[in-house]
């Protein structure tokens, strides 16, 4: 099988080396052709110079870029890969964008016979690089059932939530959860630091019963040591946030702590933040 990767990022990069490794023939293009060279240069595949030609004759055309813009550039533009795929191929697009842009995407590529599966991941770098992403996706359920052993080189689980955009909208939920998480944990370790307790000793206690989770597991320690030069950027979480805030605004639901958590998000950026780790909410509490 031959497939085509767009977009080689944090995510992106090491998703794609997984895909090599499994066997599959690679094609990635990269806005900077030297990160391909670079990728070529770690593992056995291709480059292409334009999303076009990455995607020629693909059986299956990946895209894991930035936003709502960048999907459609590399999709939709002049030399987008929609125009270099055949019926009867598919375009997954792993990018955390609109569910309104997804369901669009699908009835374009509906018309050429070509399928389309919205499929953001959750996970970050270290899923990417453990292979060990979680992937909620939105389509058809023949297409996914088509595409699913292949994405299985990369994820620990995935779920076919509905149609196009719900992939999307599932994505939406878990931002918005996170927000909510990190926010508690930062101000749970803020105020234990006040009140003189021995952090160390809290998390032992309360990471055993109903205030566990996995940012409390993973992030509490370096949360204490002011240490967010890793992890998802707040910039990512900011545009991630404007978009399920965007989506309520259309369907009606009240997130009035989301709202509240992307203005402590700005707060962060302001600190000069802007690529720390989503869990730099608790530097706002102790800057």
């Amino acid at each position: 099988m031959r497939v085509s990767f767009i977009g080689l990022g944090v995510m992106g990069y090491p998703m794609a080396g997984y895909l090599s490794k499994a066997g599959y023939e690679v094609v990635v293009y990269n806005r900077t052709a030297a990160k391909a060279s670079r990728w070529c240069d770690d593992y056995e595949g291709a480059t292409a110079e334009t999303p076009a030609a990455a995607a020629q004759d693909a059986d299956i055309a990946f895209i894991c870029v930035g936003n709502d813009d960048d999907v459609r550039d590399v999709i939709l533009g002049e030399e987008g890969a929609l125009h270099g795929m055949s019926p009867g191929s598919v375009i997954v697009d792993h990018t955390t964008a609109s569910a309104k842009l997804a369901r669009e995407l699908h009835g374009i590529a509906l018309e050429k016979s070509i399928g389309f599966l919205d499929a953001p991941l959750s996970g970050g770098q270290a899923g990417a690089e453990n292979g060990q992403l979680t992937i909620m996706v939105g389509g058809d359920d023949e297409v996914f059932e088509r595409v699913r052993p292949v994405m299985d080189c990369y994820a620990k689980a995935m779920t076919l939530i509905g149609p196009a955009g719900h992939g999307q909208l599932a994505k939406m939920v878990n931002q918005i959860c996170i927000a909510g998480i990190v926010q508690g944990l930062a101000e749970g370790l803020h105020f234990a630091k006040k009140a003189d307790l021995d952090v160390s000793q809290v998390i032992e206690a309360i990471s055993k019963g109903a205030a566990q989770s996995w940012q409390m597991e993973n992030r509490w320690q370096t949360m204490s040591n002011d240490e967010f030069e890793f992890g998802f950027a707040v910039d990512w979480m900011r545009k991630d946030l404007a978009i399920a805030l965007e989506e309520a605004s259309r369907n009606g639901a009240t997130l009035e702590m989301t709202e509240i958590v992307d203005r402590f998000y700005a707060e962060v950026q302001n600190l000069g933040g802007k690529r720390w780790d989503t869990s730099s909410l608790i530097a706002r509490l102790e800057n």
